[in-house]
């Protein structure tokens, strides 16, 4: 099973969660914004959405500065 994750082709692998590419990708604890087909996805939901054959995901990771 493959996604398109910003822009780039990936297999998933074991990956079937939102929850768990976050964590494969080492974004855990990470301010990042995550829209799926372009729908955000609340971080109240990356455990429970389910990644399937053709997703477009685009994963945005907050940096501070000023």
């Amino acid at each position: 099973m493959n996604i398109i994750l910003n822009g780039q082709s990936r297999p998933l692998g074991s990956v079937q969660t939102v929850a768990e590419l976050i964590r494969e990708l080492g974004y855990e604890n990470k301010r990042i914004a995550i829209e799926r087909n372009g729908d955000i996805v609340p971080r109240s939901q990356h455990a429970s959405t389910e990644l399937a054959d053709g997703d477009r995901l685009e994963i945005v990771v907050a940096v501070g500065g000023g």
